[in-house]
């Protein structure tokens, strides 16, 4: 017995057993999940209806994730799921899904955040020896101290970036287009997350 998407199987509202009138088709067709999980990048491609393809991520380790208040997407590392809005279990296995909350590799968007800013993100000091050696030329002084103002991070973030980790949601579909791109979480989602997380533990 494949696995089948129709309903014909089901039973009615009240109850009662449908007659079977006909047997399967094959645009009623299903197959198997993917559970897409952290590793080397393996990818199969599924031939679909009309000739179609699919591109079934089996192991993934990197994806493009966007900075949606500083305007900016880099490719980095996932590093491992956090929480799952679905199922635990996931969790466990490191499964990446749609709507998987993962940590990612906060290193891209830090040496961004630096060059663009001239500041450094997170709670540790840079020391007085290391600024003097690193001195930038006044004409990037100029430019660092225009987008003083514009950059406004939360603490929230900005406390994630000391660990060194950023939580993500990922908003592709791994199993159907073998890509697992996703958004940093910021503002009140971050905090809806952060307290799902706390209550997890």
């Amino acid at each position: 017995m494949g696995i089948s998407r129709d309903s014909r199987h089901k039973r009615s509202a009240t109850g009662a057993k449908r007659a079977q009138f006909r047997k399967k088709r094959k645009f009623e067709l299903g197959r198997q999940g993917a559970n897409t999980r952290i590793g080397p990048k393996r990818i199969h491609a599924v031939r679909t209806r009309g000739g179609n393809q699919k591109f079934r991520a089996l192991r993934v380790e990197t994806g493009n994730f966007s900075w949606a208040s500083e305007n900016i997407t880099r490719k980095t590392r996932i590093t491992g799921v956090a929480y799952h809005p679905s199922n635990n279990e996931l969790v466990r296995t490191n499964t990446l899904t749609k709507s998987a909350i993962v940590q990612i590799d906060a290193t891209p968007f830090k040496s961004w955040f630096e060059n663009h800013y001239g500041a450094s993100l997170g709670k540790k000091n840079i020391k007085k020896d290391e600024e003097e050696a690193a001195k930038p030329s006044k004409k990037l002084e100029k430019k660092w101290a225009a987008r003083a103002g514009e950059s406004k991070i939360e603490n929230a973030v900005n406390s994630q970036f000391g660990a060194g980790r950023l939580y993500a949601a990922i908003s592709s579909r791994p199993g159907q287009s073998g890509r697992c791109d996703g958004y940093i979480l910021e503002g009140e989602e971050l905090a809806f997350y952060l307290r799902r997380l706390t209550a997890k533990k």
